[in-house]
């Protein structure tokens, strides 16, 4: 359940939420740009893939 509380493991038992917050922002959004950069380079790809694989072999247009 989304309400459900978080099992207590023994480091997270002994410090507030408001410090288990503090600590969880203080990593950063490392997973974030790691999905962000992953889908960036997947499009471009694509996007080299098209370009060479169809506009080049169709040669130049008159």
């Amino acid at each position: 359940m989304i309400n459900s509380p978080v099992p207590d493991d023994s480091e997270a038992a002994t410090q507030a939420p408001e410090e288990r917050i503090d600590e969880i922002v203080r990593r950063g959004p490392g997973g974030a740009i790691a999905l962000a950069g992953t889908a960036t380079a997947i499009v471009f790809a694509l996007w080299f893939a098209f370009y060479f694989l169809v506009f080049l072999p169709r040669g130049v247009i008159h």
